[in-house]
């Protein structure tokens, strides 16, 4: 292991998959602040309110639909990591099949999820009106969207984050000056706003599918034509990776949906200081997300070709890069996390509020960490069982320590954040080294 950690490619090629994706990650909340930017110099406050609503309800269903990403990552790594040309091109066929069958379903479904969200919804007539304009136009980049997540994972597993690092660079900058052009310049207002995002997420379907063509050819892989009548051999593990990571990914949502929604029961001033502090969360998410995605590729390349060895080293080597800079954030928010707080909001009251509740982000990214490196092995791995198994202990647990600590109001809902963290790291963790001692985990799973 230690011999591992003194190799100099090992490391190189560790930042040259993950430092992309972080760099990519950075370019998502940037576009929310042109989009409030933009919508919010309009003449009243219901179109910035209704972008805001409709954007939630897009990327709370596109989230959801992330496995579509993670399971290529593990299955497209593992056939590069075995030399399976037909593996590698089944993965990338029955994915995109996938994401167009459920963009279909989501495109039909649309106007009943509209309905059902806006009645429940306390939000004026005129921010419902708008959201749901903007909803209903920004559905249709469903197709592009889902396909986006197949190509980002397939190149991903391919081991090159330059071009998913690209496409999604790419997307977002179309995106932020079509968003220009449309509102400011064509005063399109919300219809402008949504169709900026529509045809960013095409042009980006566009570019990545050029990009896939390149590997494509470089590999020598079958014809996608010949392949497609062979490609539904083996779509039932898919389809069942999918399910596991889908309900996970679901209990992830309903931990932080629980947050915020009980976080508005204790004040506004609290519910502003918890939404400054997620911030912070965000942070930690870009950074370790980049070290998971290329322990995903890694390791799913390492199970394809069986080698014990590179995987060992592949854990290593990102564990320990993983902890460095885990550490260097627990410092920033240590040492600055005031500071931050100033910039983000000038309220008082708010900064105050914050404040209270700060030791617990500058605990999170040394506990978080675990859990976001170990997802990362085993959707390499494609072990989505165990990862969705581990995720209902571990929302038990965040249920048990708020509940449990309840009378502490906000306190106990950041311990049970923390918790929550910790829990899946912990879990997935012993999993992890129960298969390793029984020496099953080398073996894709079925």
């Amino acid at each position: 292991m230690f011999s591992a950690l003194q190799q100099k490619a090992l490391h190189v090629r560790v930042f040259s998959l993950a430092l992309p994706m972080v760099l990519s990650n950075i370019t998502v909340p940037l576009l929310g602040l042109v989009d409030a930017a933009v919508i919010g110099h309009l003449d009243h406050a219901w179109y910035l309110g209704g972008v805001a609503v409709g954007s939630t309800m897009i990327a709370v269903t596109f989230w959801l639909l992330g496995f579509l990403r993670m399971a290529t990552t593990g299955l497209t790594a593992q056939a590069w990591g075995g030399k399976d040309s037909a593996g590698l091109a089944n993965v990338f066929l029955q994915g995109v099949t996938l994401a167009w069958l459920l963009a279909a379903v989501i495109v039909a479904i649309h106007p009943w999820v509209s309905d059902t969200v806006f009645h429940f919804s306390d939000a004026s007539e005129q921010v419902k009106r708008y959201a749901n304009e903007y909803f209903s136009i920004r559905i249709w980049s469903a197709p592009a969207a889902l396909t986006n997540l197949v190509i980002m994972g397939w190149l991903l597993g391919a081991q090159n984050a330059k071009k998913p690092m690209m496409l999604v660079i790419i997307v977002n900058l179309v995106n932020i000056l079509l968003d220009l052009l449309f509102v400011v310049v064509l005063d399109w207002k919300v219809q402008g706003a949504a169709a900026a995002s529509v045809i960013a997420d095409y042009t980006g379907m566009a570019l990545g599918l050029f990009f896939v063509a390149k590997v494509w050819a470089s590999a020598a892989l079958p014809s996608p034509w010949a392949q497609w009548k062979k490609s539904s051999a083996g779509m039932g593990r898919l389809l069942k990776l999918n399910r596991d990571i889908f309900l996970r990914s679901l209990c992830l949502q309903l931990a932080f949906t629980f947050m915020t929604f009980q976080g508005a029961t204790l004040g506004d001033d609290v519910v502003a200081a918890n939404a400054v502090l997620m911030n912070f969360l965000m942070l930690v998410s870009f950074a370790m997300d980049g070290f998971a995605y290329a322990m995903e590729a890694m390791v799913g390349k390492a199970i394809g070709a069986k080698d014990r060895e590179e995987l060992l080293a592949t854990l290593s080597a990102t564990t320990l890069w993983s902890f460095v800079i885990s550490l260097f954030i627990t410092l920033a928010f240590l040492m600055g996390g005031q500071g931050i707080v100033g910039v983000i909001s000038d309220i008082p009251a708010v900064r105050e509020q914050a404040a209270i509740y700060l030791p617990w982000l500058i605990a999170m990214p040394l506990v978080s960490m675990w859990c976001f490196l170990l997802d990362g092995v085993f959707i390499g791995a494609t072990r989505g069982r165990e990862m969705r198994n581990t995720m209902f202990a571990s929302m038990a647990g965040f249920f048990a320590i708020w509940w449990l600590l309840s009378d502490m109001d906000n306190h106990a809902l950041w311990a049970a954040m923390l918790g929550f963290m910790a829990l899946r790291g912990i879990t997935l963790g012993a999993v992890f080294v129960y298969q390793w001692r029984r020496d099953v985990f080398l073996s894709p799973a079925h």
